[in-house]
């Protein structure tokens, strides 16, 4: 079984530049990259650039039957539940990668994931949203990147996704 890597983030240029690269990292590594699925900002970017890579797999949920489906997502999941699809993000994945933190979107799919206890890797986040996820539940497994490739190293040092895809 392949692992899956969940994604979520803002539209911020400095979240959906690190999205772009770790879509295409992520692939790399044999993946499977789970997103929101639809047409905008890092759920747009992670798509692309992990169909940059031959046989990369993309995966969006979409929290209601309208919304605009990323050109790059291989596999669209359409729930019809609002923003409680950001808890299918969380326990889908074996850990949540955030691209930056400057929303209540991207701050709820964060605590859904801590709370279903998958770690989380905070990339590019201010400190002081780290600090708030770290005061939030000290047990969690939050880590912090600065880049898409320290994400990538995180996961696999720390075993985050289990066994290395052959």
């Amino acid at each position: 079984m392949k692992a899956v890597v969940g994604v979520v983030g803002s539209d911020t240029i400095a979240a959906v530049e690190n999205a772009r690269k770790l879509g295409r990292l992520l692939a790399e590594e044999g993946w499977v990259m789970l997103s929101g699925g639809r047409d905008s900002g890092v759920m747009k970017a992670v798509s692309e650039g992990a169909t940059q890579v031959p046989g990369s797999l993309t995966i969006g949920v979409l929290p209601t039957a309208g919304a605009k489906v990323a050109p790059d997502v291989d596999v669209a999941i359409i729930t019809d539940i609002g923003n409680a699809r950001n808890n299918i993000i969380g326990l889908s994945s074996c850990a949540v990668i955030a691209c930056g933190v400057d929303g209540p979107g991207t701050a709820s799919e964060v605590a859904l994931a801590m709370k279903n206890q998958k770690p989380v890797i905070l990339l590019g986040a201010s400190s002081a949203a780290a600090e708030f996820f770290r005061e939030l539940d000290a047990r969690s497994k939050i880590y912090l990147a600065n880049t898409p490739d320290e994400a990538i190293r995180i996961i696999k040092q720390n075993a985050l996704c289990g066994r290395q895809p052959a």
